[in-house]
């Protein structure tokens, strides 16, 4: 069987095609905009691979605001994902035929910090700046499920909302780069684009978004997905469930539902009269 991505000996193949889906997916953009409340966010994941491997996970999320809504603490790992790979997969991942097909993680965790810069005005839109790091707490590299390595991110997103009638029309975008070290002594730079597009109301919202990195390396290493996510809004509850296709780079089918809930930790409370 002809590899799918071929002279991987001259690189080092410590990329998202060659490993599982939370190895380093691409990373979810801001609008241009920080988190007001207090979020967290819990989540399942099923990841259903292009080879036929399977992958489901427990996620988890918070954002909290430092003091101010405009300056954002935002941590996320996926708790636990367990897996099944295919003989197919294993060999894509370079992998000896040895190795048990099945079996469970914990994730890398993620930590960044997110800046409001610029509220949006009459002409101008919101734009926020994100400092993101990886760890590498997630394991089995023998088995191409998290890289041993650690990364880190630099991205502005930019965007501006239109009112129709009750409906907020949002439009926005993300530029930024990512490195991540590999396993040979040197890292792997990456410029970070996304568009988004958002329609929300009182009750329902709906985000599509467009994105990906591209590294330099050129094999397995430029990931591009697209993702719908349709969310309902009641009481600070957040109900999700969004689906994420991967377009290239990315040989996974993400199914996710959620549940999120907002808290205001920031609000002044009222002088006794």
């Amino acid at each position: 069987m002809q590899p799918r991505y071929p002279n991987l000996a001259e690189n080092t193949g410590i990329a998202p095609a060659f490993f599982g889906p939370n190895a380093l997916p691409v990373p979810d953009m801001l609008d241009g905009r920080t988190q007001e409340k207090l979020r967290i966010e819990l989540a399942a994941d099923g990841f259903f691979g292009y080879e036929k491997d399977l992958t489901a996970d427990v996620f988890a999320k918070i954002y909290i605001p430092l003091w101010t809504p405009r300056v954002n603490l935002t941590v996320w790992m996926p708790v636990m994902e367990w897996y099944r790979m295919t003989p197919e997969r294993q060999r894509t991942c370079r992998l000896q035929d040895t190795l048990q097909l099945a079996g469970h993680e914990a994730g890398d965790v993620y930590i960044s910090t997110d800046i409001q810069i610029l509220k949006s005005r009459k002409y101008t839109p919101d734009i926020a700046f994100r400092a993101a790091f990886k760890t590498a707490s997630g394991g089995s590299f023998d088995k191409a499920r998290y890289f041993d390595n650690s990364g880190y991110w630099f991205d502005l997103a930019v965007g501006k909302s239109l009112m129709v009638k009750s409906w907020e029309l949002r439009l926005a975008g993300s530029l930024g780069f990512l490195c991540w070290q590999t396993d040979n002594g040197r890292q792997n730079d990456a410029l970070m684009y996304g568009v988004q597009l958002l329609a929300k109301s009182e009750y329902i919202g709906v985000r599509a978004t467009w994105g990906g990195y591209m590294g330099w390396e050129k094999y397995g290493d430029r990931p591009m997905t697209v993702k719908v996510q349709i969310s309902g809004y009641a009481k600070g509850f957040e109900p999700f469930v969004a689906y994420q296709y991967g377009i290239k780079d990315y040989p996974f089918h993400q199914i996710r539902v959620g549940l999120a809930y907002h808290i205001d930790i920031l609000k002044k409370k009222e002088p006794k009269q």
